[in-house]
């Protein structure tokens, strides 16, 4: 790095698969832009410090993954409207000893289900699998596209219901009917199934059973690699759609990009050439 360089980097436990350098490497490429990008591994009781230690190398701003989006949203000196609503914070900008934070995951999941999907969520119904950080951070950016219903189930009721309470009056102003279902015997099949929990990188079984599908559903998990491989062949198997979480990694990177920058990069170009990357083994 120069003294021009800008620094950011994304921090996790486990962070060694994570794709982020590279697709911020590309957007930096693409656009122009002076910053070097990579990936920090953080003890689970050590978040705290590492964000002190980031900031006063320089670092300018920080996505985070799991298990630290709760915490990240509660560390932060300002937060935006849709941390406020998640309580879950992905992007984190350091500025003069201030930390802001905002959600992009769930943009980035709308993103790449309604335009590299091609899939309008309004009017369907959908199923989202989990009530921790990752299904918080998107149920506001889902309910905004005013689906018909959205149904949250999760393995502790409580943690399902709760999420929906504190969504309660987006759904009404959008119009969406919004609830907690049981996760062992959801009452309806969906439209779209998003997995947000971390059962696929943990190697356990699909969550939910297969009466949730419809036959061409869009199952998504917000996983990818071989990680979300059990999920998507359960949907195959079960006559759904399959999508892994890429293209929400690459399309949440881009507004997180936007945050930090202030121009949004080519989020398509980038997904299909990382796409292309993977399939050759890269």
């Amino acid at each position: 790095m120069t003294a021009a360089t800008d620094l950011y980097c994304v921090m996790g436990n486990p962070i060694a698969h994570s794709r982020s350098p590279w697709i911020h490497a590309r957007f930096a490429a693409l656009t122009g832009e002076p910053l070097h990008y990579e990936r920090r591994l953080v003890a689970i009781d050590g978040f705290a410090q590492a964000l002190r230690d980031f900031a006063s190398e320089g670092g300018r701003g920080c996505n985070i993954t799991v298990p630290f989006k709760l915490q990240a949203a509660e560390l932060a000196t300002s937060r935006s409207e849709r941390v406020r609503l998640a309580g879950a914070a992905n992007t984190l900008t350091f500025d003069n000893g201030a930390i802001h934070a905002d959600n992009t995951d769930g943009l980035g999941l709308v993103a790449d289900i309604e335009r590299n999907a091609g899939l309008p969520l309004a009017g369907r119904d959908v199923l989202l699998v989990g009530a921790g950080g990752a299904a918080a951070g998107v149920l506001g950016p889902l309910l905004r596209q005013q689906p018909r219903r959205i149904a949250v189930v999760n393995r502790t009721a409580e943690r399902a219901q709760a999420l929906v309470a504190s969504h309660a009056a987006l759904a009404t102003l959008q119009k969406t009917e919004l609830l907690a279902l049981d996760i062992q015997v959801p009452a309806a099949d969906f439209d779209v199934i998003i997995n947000a929990t971390t059962s696929s990188l943990a190697g356990s079984p699909v969550p939910v059973p297969a009466s949730v599908l419809r036959p061409g559903s869009l199952a998504y998990d917000m996983m990818y690699g071989p990680a979300a491989q059990g999920f998507l062949d359960w949907a195959a198997a079960h006559g759904a759609r399959p999508r892994d979480g890429l293209g929400m990694l690459v399309e949440q990177a881009a507004e997180a990009f936007q945050i930090w920058r202030g121009l949004r990069p080519p989020s398509a170009q980038v997904l299909q050439e990382l796409r292309a990357a993977i399939a050759a083994g890269g």
